[in-house]
């Protein structure tokens, strides 16, 4: 946490411990108001102090609190000239009212000549030119100073919900795929104990394995490229019990390090390329998968057959799209993900670099 951070957040949490600070450091700048020589009269300097301070902290008050707020709301913009010239004019009538009434019996001899409440509201250049000036000296200031914490604080919260907003975007979209690929997986172990086939234990055991790592090992935002691979593996061999010699699948890896990936995202690709690759429109249906890593650039590839039917488009479909969402969530720029749809082939190439997320 920066120093300002740690300013904002102890002023948040202190305020009113904050406000006394600043006003103490204000009463101490106000002392340059006077001479030398009227330091002999301490009392009297104390007097018109404390009423400085306090016409300034009413005025700054007023414009940090009502005028500043109008700002920032549009839809209340034509009240701000009126808001400020009432407020403006009450304050520094008030402020000549305390001098009149409050400060000069004590600080002046009398006898003295005092003006009535009707001369002191309509002696308007006084009020601007003296009182005004004087009320409003370090209003500006203090309602610049709380703008300045208040649109720092707000940013900072509007981060921090992206923040949460992207987290649970990506949560949910992890929560969209898992439970499609479950429901597809125990469509093929049931399909296989239709038939009593003696891999159905097996494939529940393959099952079983998945299952460890989607539930228990994918609870981090990146999980190592070595147990995504373990898990394609896994989620393969389950699929070949399946489908048996059917379908061909080659499977070709390389890793120069192991570097951290978000999770899932290869299987879904993987999974995806099975629900649509292997139609029994298709003779003999191919799923070729590549995956590469070398010099923390992740290359991944995945081709699969598929029947082009006439007049239909192949852009993205729902798990294609949701993957390209979550990956823009966590990679932004540092990601490419390119589909291609050509001679009855369906390729997904996606790209990562992985230097920023080591």
């Amino acid at each position: 946490m920066s120093l300002l951070d740690k300013i904002i957040a102890y002023s948040s949490s202190h305020r009113l411990l904050s406000h006394i600070v600043f006003w103490l450091l204000v009463a101490v700048i106000f002392l340059n108001r006077y001479d030398i020589e009227e330091f002999n009269e301490l009392d009297k300097i104390l007097y018109r102090h404390c009423y400085y301070i306090t016409v300034t902290m009413i005025a700054s008050y007023f414009v940090a609190y009502l005028i500043i707020p109008q700002l920032l709301n549009p839809d209340r913009y034509y009240m701000i000239p009126l808001l400020l010239l009432a407020g403006s004019y009450l304050i520094s009538v008030l402020s000549r009212m305390a001098v009149i009434y409050l400060v000069e019996p004590v600080i002046r001899t009398p006898p003295f000549k005092q003006e009535s409440i009707g001369e002191i509201m309509t002696d308007i250049p006084k009020l601007v030119t003296h009182y005004f000036a004087l009320s409003f000296s370090m209003a500006w200031i203090f309602a610049f100073a709380k703008l300045i914490k208040d649109q720092y604080i707000g940013q900072k919260r509007r981060l921090v919900l992206e923040k949460e907003k992207a987290q649970a975007e990506l949560y949910a979209l992890k929560a969209q795929l898992n439970p499609h690929f479950l429901f597809n997986t125990l469509n093929n172990i049931y399909s296989l104990s239709l038939v009593n086939s003696p891999v159905t234990s097996q494939s529940i055991a393959d099952l079983s394995g998945i299952l460890d790592h989607v539930l228990y090992r994918c609870n981090q935002p990146f999980v190592p490229i070595s147990g995504e691979i373990n898990l394609i593996k896994n989620y393969l061999a389950l699929e070949k019990l399946r489908y048996d010699e059917r379908l061909r699948i080659n499977f070709t890896h390389y890793i120069d390090q192991d570097a951290r990936i978000t999770p899932l995202i290869l299987l879904s690709l993987v999974e995806n390329a099975f629900k649509h690759g292997t139609s029994d429109d298709l003779e003999n249906p191919v799923i070729d998968i590549t995956l590469d890593l070398s010099d923390q650039i992740f290359r991944f590839k995945i081709t699969n057959d598929f029947v082009a039917e006439p007049g239909q488009t192949y852009g993205d479909r729902i798990g294609l799209a949701n993957i390209r969402k979550q990956l823009t969530l966590v990679y932004q720029d540092d990601h490419s993900l390119l589909v291609s749809t050509e001679h009855n082939h369906f390729d997904v190439t996606l790209q990562i670099n992985l230097r920023n997320y080591c």
